[in-house]
This record gives structure tokens, C-alpha cells and sequence, in this order.
């Protein structure tokens, strides 16, 4: 398993900014048989995930287009919602997974409510081994960050098949604004918390994905050749 770069800047802003980077299967890795004791007849079920009471939101560099740090709200987090992304290649609306991840769902929330990704764009797609549009950076360099982070969640058997909406990372527990849409069925490894699932709009993902890609990175990996601009978010309770 090797790491797939994370986008080089177009502008790089700072030095010691860190880069939001997805972990790719290079190679098929075989499957691996396990043993053990035989099952019990019947398997023991599993609780449905309680909402935390807190959620820990830690100041953190860098802070584009700052909108303060989250004050985590149990009652609030419980909700369900969705949110539908209007960008300049059509509409994509996901239902926020708020029981599984309910610290990822309320900081997306709270961003999308304070306008933090209005005016911003979509500035990686991967087209090669995983298969991905990243978002949620309003520098557009693949650097930037909301001023905080916050651990992972919903990683225990975590998979991405097409229409999972996933956080982009630095590494564990570094969450930020980084998010991404898989467009097609994705192998990563269970290190980036999925927190939403794509109800309308997988076309315009895979429009987006046919159009290409400019290779910045590596091949298979760059700026997408249709300009995908989020015009704003629209969170809905309904």
C-alpha cells in the first residue's frame, strides 16, 4: 500500500502547510483468510451508535476564510439532514450520516451554514486507481484548512463505493473542511471517515469525472478539466 501524492499547489501559500491526501491501493492485495472459533448461531448484535455528548474541535493552522470554531451541540447533531452542493456543473445533494458521524455531520453543517464553501472549487479529481473529486478548500491549492480539527469516526469497516461522501486528511485525526465525492467504486483503507451518502447528483459526478483531468499530479490525477465552482450549500432538515 503506498501513499497516493496529495495536489501540488498551483500557488503554494506557506511552506509547512500540510497537504490532504488519500491513501490508494497501488497493487490488488490478496484476500486473507482468517480463522478461529465457529460462529455462534446466532451473532450478537451490534447497538446502533449513540451521539457523543462532545465533540472536541481543536484550533489549528491553517484558517482560510475562518469562521470560528464549532461549539458542539448534541440535540442539534442528532438531526437529520441533507445538504445539496450548487455548483457550476449541477446540483449534488448527500444525506449527512449525523448517527455515525455525528462530529464530521455537525462540522460540515456548521461550515455550510457559515457560508465557508460558497465561491470555492473542486480542485482535484482522480481518475487512476481511485476515483475521487476532493473538495472544501477555499484556497483551491489542496492546503487549506477551516482554523480547527477533529478526530476520525465510522472507520471500523469503513468502504467507499460510488456515492460516499468521505473527509480528506493529513493523517489520523486531522480533520478539517477537505471532503470528497467518490464517483466510482473506491478501495482505500478504512482512514478517511465517511460521513455522508450522494442521493442525487452521481450523474453530475461521473459527467465531471468523463471530462477529465489536467495530470498536475501524476497521471490520472489533477485539476478537472470542468471547473467544478460550488456556488453555495443548502442544508435541509425536511
Amino acid at each position: 500500500m503506498t501513499t497516493l501524492p496529495s495536489t501540488t499547489p498551483r500557488k503554494a501559500r506557506h511552506v509547512k502547510r500540510k497537504h490532504w491526501a488519500l491513501l490508494a491501493v497501488a497493487t490488488v492485495l490478496p484476500l486473507v483468510a482468517t480463522t478461529g472459533t465457529a460462529a455462534a448461531a446466532t451473532p450478537p448484535t451490534t447497538p446502533a451508535p449513540a451521539t457523543p455528548t462532545t465533540c472536541t474541535y481543536t484550533p489549528a493552522v491553517p484558517a482560510d476564510n475562518f469562521k470560528g470554531i464549532p461549539v458542539f451541540d448534541a440535540r442539534k447533531a442528532a438531526k437529520p439532514y441533507s445538504a445539496t452542493l450548487k455548483t457550476s456543473q449541477g446540483a449534488i445533494t448527500f444525506q449527512a450520516l449525523t448517527a455515525e458521524a455525528p462530529c464530521t455531520t455537525f462540522s460540515f453543517r456548521f461550515l455550510a451554514e457559515h457560508d465557508y464553501f460558497d465561491r470555492s472549487h473542486c480542485h482535484r479529481l482522480t481518475t487512476q486507481r481511485i476515483f475521487v473529486l476532493q473538495c472544501g478548500d477555499p484556497t483551491g491549492t489542496g492546503s487549506g484548512g477551516p482554523g480547527y480539527s477533529f478526530p476520525d469516526e465510522n472507520l471500523t469497516g469503513a468502504t467507499y463505493p460510488a456515492g460516499t461522501v468521505a473527509m480528506a486528511n493529513a493523517g489520523p485525526n486531522t480533520n478539517g473542511s477537505q471532503f470528497f465525492f467518490v464517483w466510482k467504486d473506491t478501495k482505500l483503507s478504512p482512514a478517511y471517515t465517511p460521513f455522508g451518502r450522494v442521493t442525487a447528483g452521481l450523474d453530475v459526478l461521473q459527467k465531471i469525472a468523463a471530462g477529465g483531468e489536467d495530470d498536475q499530479n501524476n497521471p490520472g490525477d489533477g485539476f478537472p478539466n470542468l471547473p467544478v465552482n460550488i456556488r453555495n450549500v443548502r442544508i435541509s432538515t425536511r
